[in-house]
């Protein structure tokens, strides 16, 4: 439910990203959001570089840490770095060890569930203080689709995998709706801190107020998730956050400048970096047929038959309704750099989108990038002749059609 979008596969993820992106933060930037808004968390700073790694824990007056590769992904704990540690997250007791760690973790790529086999860069680690929970709980602020508004959502059992507490004791969930203009009050979310089995007012009153400074954050920072998981009351009787993930609305980015100063596109696939320069919607998948597509419906249905032809798409690329002839040969750039493709496929209907124009950047882009894979378009709609004509006098070897299904099953056996 909450993080099921990670988890689903290519194409549903690439369905997701058609519609819009969600901006993700590490941890170490995520705990300084927290504690900018009161909102209590284990001592922790981020270093960079094993020396100062070294210099942090030294300097932390506590020899109990814990050292955290940041990289945006679920897992880590259970994930391993190409260099061969097993683990993304250790116990230190040392300056000397927290730099022996940092060492094999900085500048290696940590491979996760989520990440896939080739893992991502870990470029920072996060030095935190250990504390000790007494129960770790679930808590997390998000729009949900059935109220069409937000809720908190929290359970008693945290520290582990939501999803499976939900499929399994669906009772254990405690979901309260949020009025998003008088935020969360006080005697709601005491009423929750109550519900998950907080036992002393002191411990109660922390929760809540953990649970309505969530809500200020959602709200203030245009939020689209975020995740405490988990949430701890410690021996001592405190509440902590112990992790945290955030998802932003890169709708709001232009009145959110300073979260969105926070993006780290080391975590990020180069291509869909590249393509969202320009205004391409891109994702890339692990097939071998390129495809350029207007429209994230089509691009899906595309994707599809091809899978029904025994194909693999090598991404989603939707180049929406205002491309033009340099954004199309962009867009071609983009799908040469995979050398997995093996052909690509056009497959343009033109509404808003003239079909001459696709035609006019696949004939530059075909010329200018000395263009070899084969090429299957199928183009409909808007200036669909004037589009024709242009491709039969190129002289180039492109391959036409008319219909949807025998271009796909072309494209296939032509990277196959």
């Amino acid at each position: 439910m909450f993080t099921a979008l990670w988890k689903a596969g290519p194409l549903a993820r690439a369905a997701s990203a058609g519609q819009r992106r969600l901006l993700s933060i590490h941890e170490y930037q995520s705990v300084n959001l927290l504690n900018s808004y009161g909102i209590p968390t284990p001592k922790s700073i981020a270093a960079k570089t094993p020396e100062e790694a070294y210099q942090v824990a030294k300097d932390f007056g506590t020899d109990r840490l814990v050292i955290k590769a940041q990289v945006l992904a679920g897992g880590r704990g259970k994930g391993k770095f190409d260099t061969g540690l097993q683990g993304g997250v250790h116990m230190v007791n040392s300056p000397e060890q927290a730099k022996e760690y940092a060492s094999k973790m900085l500048g290696s790529n940590l491979i996760t569930k989520q990440t896939g086999a080739a893992g991502r860069i870990c470029n920072a680690i996060m030095l935190a203080e250990r504390r000790d929970p007494a129960h770790e709980y679930y808590v997390a602020v998000l729009n949900d689709r059935v109220s069409q508004g937000v809720v908190l959502v929290a359970s008693s059992q945290g520290g582990m995998n939501i999803e499976e507490v939900a499929a399994k004791d669906p009772a254990a969930i405690i979901t309260t709706p949020i009025d998003y203009e008088t935020g969360l009050t006080q005697d709601a979310a005491l009423g929750v801190a109550k519900k998950l089995g907080f036992k002393g007012e002191g411990a109660q009153q922390e929760a809540a107020d953990i649970f309505m400074n969530l809500y200020r954050i959602f709200k203030d920072k245009d939020a689209t998730q975020i995740e405490i998981n988990p949430m701890a009351e410690t021996t001592d009787g405190h509440v902590l956050c112990m992790d945290a993930k955030f998802g932003f609305d890169d709708n709001a980015e232009f009145r959110q400048a300073d979260v969105f100063a926070l993006r780290d596109i080391t975590q990020e696939e180069p291509s869909e970096v590249e393509a969202q320069k320009h205004n391409l919607n891109f994702i890339k998948l692990d097939g071998s047929i390129g495809c350029l597509v207007n429209g994230a419906g089509l691009a899906m249905a595309t994707m599809d038959v091809l899978a029904l032809h025994g194909g693999n798409p090598a991404n989603f690329l939707d180049v929406g309704g205002g491309a033009t002839p340099d954004t199309v040969k962009k867009a071609f750039e983009i799908l040469l750099a995979d050398p997995k493709v093996k052909s690509i496929f056009i497959n343009i209907f033109g509404g808003i989108m003239r079909c001459d124009y696709i035609a006019e950047g696949v004939i530059k882009a075909t010329q200018e990038l000395s263009l070899t894979i084969p090429l299957v378009v199928r183009l409909k709609g808007t200036k669909e002749e004037e589009a024709k004509e242009m491709i039969k006098k190129s002289g180039l070897k492109i391959v036409a059609f008319d219909g949807l299904d025998d271009a796909a099953k072309h494209a296939v056996e032509l990277a196959q």
